[in-house]
């Protein structure tokens, strides 16, 4: 008996099925799907039920088939891993010369999340023991997102999240975490001084990837205060080489 066709081979149709209906953007029927790409009709019909079933293609009311929305979401994920690619040098750079983990975060949709960390053995992230979405005002690179928003989005933000008393230096009323961000000294650089974890203090600043608004930190010892202006003046020009990788058209 002939062995049937192995699962490596179905996905290789597969591939070659999306591949012929990608190039046909107002779709095309399985027969000339079929045809385009050397199947027999039967295994065609049944690869594009099970691609339509998992989203990869959408059928059209005509019978015809196009690309369906799980292709543009695995897009959409290979052009941010590719954008954080080309800025995880600068932030290995920057943990390097300030002996600090480095952080990086973006608003989007409404939540501030963490995008990457770059760390190591003698430079140890801050203990996530609270997620950045529920902790933005108790965190430098929270704050430093707020401080950016506008008022209208700042307050739609604080009226989603609970100002929550993570250590006793955390600012728990809007009105004097909004007071804060409008006067911060290191400005347009903020700082948590223990807001969200005794014993760390954690600088950020600005970034933009497009028209979306993130933050670049570091965290480091609360012993190492004194040298918050120090970290400020080296985040700036590494926030403009972030913001400049990030900006480059794919």
């Amino acid at each position: 008996m002939g062995a049937g066709p192995t699962l490596i081979s179905s996905v290789q149709r597969a591939f070659r099925l999306l591949e012929a209906a990608s190039a046909h953007q107002n779709g095309a029927p399985a027969k000339q799907l079929a045809r385009e790409t050397g199947l027999p009709l039967a295994t065609a019909y049944h690869l594009l039920r099970t691609l339509v079933h998992d989203g990869y293609l959408r059928k059209l009311d005509d019978g015809g088939f196009v690309l369906g929305d799980r292709l543009q979401t695995l897009h959409t994920a290979s052009r941010g891993q590719t954008l954080l690619s080309r800025v995880r040098p600068a932030l290995a750079a920057l943990r390097d010369e300030l002996s600090t983990a480095a952080y990086l975060t973006f608003y989007e949709d409404g939540e501030i999340r963490v995008a990457e960390i770059v760390d190591g053995p003698r430079t140890p992230r801050v203990d996530l023991w609270v997620g950045f979405e529920d902790a933005g005002h108790a965190t430098a690179l929270g704050k430093s997102v707020l401080r950016e928003l506008d008022d209208e989005a700042r307050q739609d933000y604080l009226s989603r999240h609970p100002l929550n008393d993570l250590t006793p230096r955390t600012i728990t009323t809007a009105t004097e975490l909004i007071r804060q961000l409008e006067s911060a000294p290191l400005a347009p650089a903020v700082a948590d001084l223990e807001e969200y974890s005794l014993g760390t203090v954690c600088v950020a600043v600005p970034v933009r990837s497009g028209r979306t608004l993130g933050a670049l930190g570091v965290s480091m010892p609360a012993d190492r205060l004194s040298r918050l202006d120090e970290v400020r003046e080296r985040l700036l020009p590494a926030a403009g080489r972030v913001t400049r990788g990030l900006s480059l058209t794919i």
